[in-house]
Order: C-alpha cells, then sequence, then structure tokens
C-alpha cells in the first residue's frame, strides 16, 4: 500500500544498520558541543558559503581564521584542524537546515525524527554523519556516539530481491517512468468508484509569509461561520503551531494533528469531516487518512481543504488534497503560495529565493503570476531527488561489484 511512498520517496537514503562506535567519546561529544556553541557566529558569504546544488557548507578564508581564533577547551587537544574545520562545517549546516518542530523534535531527552513523507515520528531512525549528534549538541541534550555500519542496503535493491513486487497507490502515474525504470513495473489506471466532483479554487500568491497566514485565517474564519468542515493542511509541527495561535486569537475551536498529538490521531481524524469542525494537520493527515463526512456536510460542499504551502512533491500535495472529495462526495480545495515558502529556497537557493522575493515586494501586488515559479521549483526539485536516486543506485551498484571482486559480502561487509 502507498508504494511511491516506500519505493520513490523513502529510496534517497540507504537502509543502515548502525553499529557502536569506537572512537574516544568524551573527545567527540566535546568536539561536537564546542562546533554547536561557536557556529551561531559564522556569517554566510563572509565565514562560509553554500552550494545551492549540493547544499553542502565550506568555510572561507575568513571563516577558517574566525574558527581558529576561538577559545579551545583542553579536550580538543589533539583534534587535527582539518577534523575542526569539518565539524565547524557541520554544525552551521545544522544550525541552518535542521530546524526544531520541522525535521525533528525533542522528547524525553532525545533528538527524535520527523518523517518528512508521513509526518509522524521515525522511531529508531538517526542522521548519519554526525548530523544527528550536531543537532544533540544544539539543543543541549545528551549527545550520543557516531556509530559506524553494521549492515546497509537500498530500498531499491531490497524490493527488486523480491520475485513479485506490486503495490496500489493514488498517486502513482505521475512516476510511470520511475517505476519501470528503477522495478521494470507498469502502472495501471484504476477508474475511481464514483466520478470524483473535488474542485480546485483559484492559488493565491503572497508577498511575504505573515500575508499568507493572514488570509488563510480570514478564509478559515469565514467559511466556519457556514458550518463547513475545514483541513488546513501544514508542511511541518511549527507551521501548524502558527496557524493554530492565529486561531486561538481567532477563538476559532480547532484540533491540531502533528507528530505530538499522535496519541489523539484517531479520535480527529473520525471527527474531521463534522459540521464546524477545524482541524490543523501536518502530512499525518495525507496518506491512507479517510476523512467521512457527516450528514448534511455534503449539502454544504464537503469538507474544505486549504494547502498552505508546496511539498518537495507534487505527490504529497495530491495526497493530501485527496482528502476532500472522495467516493463522488462533493468538496473543494484552495492552495497558499509565498515569496517567504520553503520550496523556492530548496530549489533555487536562498540568494536566488531572496532575489525573486525583492522583485515580487517591489511590484507591489498582482503576486498572482507568480504561481508558475512555484510549480517550476517543485518541478526542480522533483528532479533533483529523481537524480539522487539514480545516483545512490548506481554508486551501490559500483559498490557491490567491487565488494563481489574482493571476496566481501556487499551487504554485510561494508566499510564506513
Amino acid at each position: 500500500d502507498e508504494a511511491d511512498s516506500i519505493l520513490i520517496d523513502e529510496a534517497r537514503t540507504p537502509l543502515i544498520i548502525g553499529s557502536l562506535g569506537d572512537k574516544a567519546r568524551d573527545q567527540v561529544v566535546a568536539t561536537f558541543q564546542w562546533a554547536a556553541q561557536y557556529a551561531p557566529q559564522f556569517q554566510e558569504h563572509d565565514h562560509y558559503e553554500e552550494d545551492d546544488e549540493t547544499k553542502k557548507i565550506e568555510l572561507t578564508p575568513r571563516g577558517r581564521q574566525l574558527l581558529r581564533s576561538l577559545p579551545q577547551p583542553e579536550l580538543l587537544r589533539g583534534v587535527g584542524l582539518v577534523d575542526l574545520y569539518e565539524y565547524m562545517e557541520r554544525a552551521i549546516k545544522v544550525e541552518h537546515e535542521f530546524i526544531l518542530n520541522r525535521q525533528y523534535v525533542v522528547r524525553d531527552g532525545e533528538i527524535v525524527i520527523v518523517d518528512e513523507f508521513t509526518g509522524r515520528l521515525a522511531e529508531g531512525r538517526k542522521w548519519r554523519d554526525g548530523i544527528h549528534q550536531g543537532i544533540e549538541a544544539k539543543e543541549g541534550v545528551e549527545v550520543t556516539v557516531p556509530t559506524g555500519q553494521a549492515a546497509r542496503i537500498t530500498v531499491q535493491d531490497l524490493m527488486l530481491r523480491y520475485r513479485h513486487l506490486s503495490g496500489m497507490t493514488g498517486t502513482g502515474i505521475s512516476s510511470a517512468g520511475e517505476f519501470r525504470r528503477i522495478y521494470r513495473l507498469p502502472v495501471v489506471q484504476v477508474p475511481t468508484n464514483r466520478p470524483p466532483q473535488r474542485k480546485k479554487l483559484t492559488d493565491v500568491v503572497f508577498g511575504n509569509a505573515a500575508e499568507k497566514w493572514q488570509a488563510i485565517a480570514d478564509e478559515v474564519r469565514e467559511l466556519h461561520a457556514t458550518n463547513r468542515p475545514i483541513l488546513i493542511g501544514t508542511r511541518s509541527i511549527d507551521k501548524s503551531d502558527i496557524i493554530s495561535r492565529m486561531l486561538d486569537e481567532m477563538g476559532i475551536e480547532h484540533q491540531v494533528l502533528n507528530a505530538r498529538e499522535i496519541a489523539k490521531e484517531a479520535e480527529i481524524v473520525a471527527h474531521a469531516g463534522e459540521p464546524g469542525r477545524v482541524t490543523v494537520a501536518t502530512n499525518m493527515a495525507g496518506r491512507g487518512t479517510d476523512i467521512k463526512l457527516a450528514d448534511g456536510v455534503a449539502e454544504m460542499g464537503g469538507l474544505m481543504v486549504i494547502c498552505t504551502e508546496l511539498h518537495d512533491s507534487a505527490r504529497i500535495d495530491r495526497q493530501l488534497i485527496g482528502r476532500c472529495g472522495r467516493q463522488g462526495d462533493p468538496g473543494t480545495y484552495r492552495q497558499y503560495l509565498s515569496l517567504d515558502d520553503d520550496i523556492l529556497r530548496t530549489a533555487y537557493g536562498n540568494d536566488q529565493a531572496a532575489k525573486y522575493k525583492e522583485v515580487g515586494v517591489a511590484a507591489a501586488g498582482g503576486f498572482d503570476k507568480y504561481a508558475t515559479l512555484f510549480r517550476r521549483a517543485q518541478k526542480k526539485v522533483e528532479r533533483k531527488h529523481f537524480r539522487d536516486r539514480m545516483v545512490l543506485l548506481h554508486h551501490e551498484r559500483e559498490r557491490k561489484k567491487m565488494q563481489r571482486e574482493m571476496g566481501q559480502d556487499p551487504y554485510l561487509d561494508t566499510a564506513d
């Protein structure tokens, strides 16, 4: 079930079983904490540069000079200068790209990853290459020792080992080429049981995020007065908190469904289709969530879905949109966008995204013409993710070939 989520979305990173690291714990922990403490002092372009395509951070000569001038605790003596540069570059990446309540939450003194595709907590998973430890140091929780690799396999390799492979999903047709190319699977489109009555309302674009959130809150207030149920979809926990606070200020009763409220999921979903219900949710309300309409709601126009931001994949957006107008029921949806949205930075980099915003704000209004810019940005990110999957597939094939020639097991004899 939800085959594209597993076979495509999850296939950008290999599946790795970690092994305990053997490095001197105290020195490693102290170095992570030292880098996290001073990372906020480093400024982009002055002390470091970020590659827009690879997202790699590299210190400039001034940045390296700043690092050498920083006070170092006794435990850091013996750590090579090149290693310190790497620790700091990693800490800068963590400082700016890994945001609390977006990519992760802190729970019971531990960092828990929030799955970007499902919005759920990814229990037991950790980022590799020291990223997880960098986040632990940033948040002031206990820093764990980086793990090595006991075994690894890619999603593609794992699935291709099955003699029979098939799946179902509501958003597979747009990825038919990748299913055929990687998994040798044709995609068959099955007609819906009843003709869809889902209606798309005009996309709305704003110059900044604050104006967008205010417009969303205003539309929710208008719709709420008609007693229609509303589902507001956000990309992350922190974004759901923003709209939740605004609705509280307006006195609009609502439910919040995100990775922190997982215990209430079944109850929230069960009531989301009732008259007057307002539900704010992350991707948790996307795949596999069936919101049933209560009596009389269809006559009001059905469920209204408000999409607050584009995701990295259009398929995830379509999953959210697909919560309305199910089984022939009526429903409507609208996409809200702003020139502050993450998709522009992900696609074009911080500098180019800032230029787009500068030009848009200078034009003073008429932002709707920028709607195509967002779709192009999304397609660019999708192409990059596709390249990432193809590169991973190629590298894994080459690695396995080399290890077999050396008489090693390509899954268990994995060098870090």
